[in-house]
């Protein structure tokens, strides 16, 4: 009963008309602070969680689902039995073995290092390499000629195109040779292989660096009978009568486990995530410095509160003196404006989520907000992506720095001046 009593009092404060014009207008400047900080945060944090998702659909064309790489050293072999073990099971599709290292390219008078990645004929089935081509074709073995797919930037910057005939000219030096100083070139294996295409995964550690050829190639270029990676594929499934690709993050973390404890200490298995660990702690970073930075500014929004609340206890002095009267103790007055207070916080939380989801709403259907046009953007508009949990997240920030807000000027209050 009590409770009701201090929830309907406070109710009647927040509407009912005060005895001086400026507390309502504070009043109302406290909750519309509350709601532009709010919806600023869904905001920002949808945006960054768009930008967020692009990059993984980028990575995902790229990146397998899993990889087994070596706890320690660089390499592998296919002849151990846990490794061999994966080409058994039913609910693995597909095992490509994969040999990256780091060589010279050189095409006419252009030579820069790069990363030379050797797959195999079942590299088509655990990468999307198809959909990100952008000149020319995938091949890496035409069955006369090797063939090397480049990265787009890494093509320009040799200055060659899928169209071009020459040869691309591959250096590493012997793996366990000694180097003649006389004749350093001496001490360089040499392979080369004719350009098929390029491809785009519109990341500068793909696009400027990475350049594939056949595995028999990297094998003889850097005189490995070993590989340094294998990815995997899951087998689709049949869900509710359809079939369908085990991708959610739970179910991959789970399937994840299984193979790894399959394999042993010897090996490490990685999602998408994991492979690119950098990225997405960095993006991760990025996100709860946004968060304070916002929270900051939230915090000096609060401050409207506390000066609205402050001015509403000095206006209802009668009326505390009344219900003082009346038996309220002043625990219970108490509760009343920090109630109060805690409402223009929630009115304000409400209307900044409300305002935030649409503008996000509409920013995903209307494309309000333009990156800009020409081939340098990925996408025309900025991406949009909310989440429940962000939501949650920032209601549940929101309250709680309104609730403290309201708490100072309600435990400063008397009764008796």
């Amino acid at each position: 009963m009590a409770k009701l009593f201090e929830s309907h009092i406070a109710w009647r404060y927040l509407f009912s008309k005060k005895g001086h014009n400026a507390i309502n207008i504070v009043s109302g400047i406290s909750a519309a602070a509350v709601a532009v900080v709010t919806a600023a945060m869904v905001c920002v944090l949808s945006v960054m969680n768009g930008f967020g998702s692009l990059v993984e659909r980028m990575f995902s064309e790229f990146d397998p689902v899993l990889l087994v790489v070596p706890s320690e050293g660089q390499t592998l072999r296919t002849d151990t039995l846990p490794i061999r073990s994966l080409y058994a099971r039913e609910d693995i599709e597909a095992v490509s073995i994969q040999l990256e290292q780091t060589a010279l390219i050189r095409y006419k008078d252009h030579q820069l290092p790069a990363r030379v990645m050797g797959v195999d004929t079942l590299f088509t089935r655990t990468a999307h390499i198809d959909s990100i081509i952008t000149d020319g074709f995938y091949s890496v073995w035409d069955g006369a000629f090797d063939r090397a797919v480049l990265g787009r930037g890494l093509a320009a910057q040799i200055g060659i195109n899928a169209h071009f005939t020459g040869a691309l000219h591959l250096y590493a030096p012997e793996r366990n040779g000694r180097i003649n100083m006389l004749r350093p070139d001496l001490s360089l294996r040499h392979e080369h292989a004719f350009i098929a295409g390029t491809f785009a995964v519109n990341q500068l550690e793909y696009d400027d660096q990475l350049m594939l050829v056949s595995l028999p190639l990297a094998q003889r270029l850097f005189d490995y009978d070993e590989y340094t990676a294998s990815a995997l594929r899951i087998t689709p499934r049949i869900v509710d009568g359809r079939l369908s690709i085990v991708d959610s993050r739970r179910s991959i973390a789970d399937f994840k486990l299984k193979i790894a404890n399959l394999l042993g200490p010897g090996y490490k298995v990685l999602d998408r995530y994991e492979q690119q660990e950098d990225f997405f702690r960095i993006l991760r970073i990025e996100k709860l410095l946004t968060i304070l930075l916002l929270v900051f500014i939230l915090l000096i929004a609060s401050f409207n509160i506390i000066g609205s609340l402050s001015m509403l206890i000095i206006d209802k002095r009668e009326d505390i003196r009344i219900l003082s009267d009346l038996g309220a103790d002043e625990p219970t007055i108490r509760r009343v404006f920090l109630l109060e207070g805690w409402l223009i916080s929630s009115l304000g939380t409400m209307s900044g989520l409300i305002i935030g989801v649409l503008l996000c709403l509409g920013q995903q259907h209307f494309e309000w907000l333009k990156l800009g046009s020409g081939s340098e953007y990925v996408i025309s508009a900025y991406p949009v992506l909310v989440q429940p949990t962000d939501i949650l997240l920032v209601a549940v920030i929101v309250l709680l720095l309104g609730f403290l807000a309201a708490l100072y000027p309600a435990k400063k209050m008397t009764i008796h001046e």
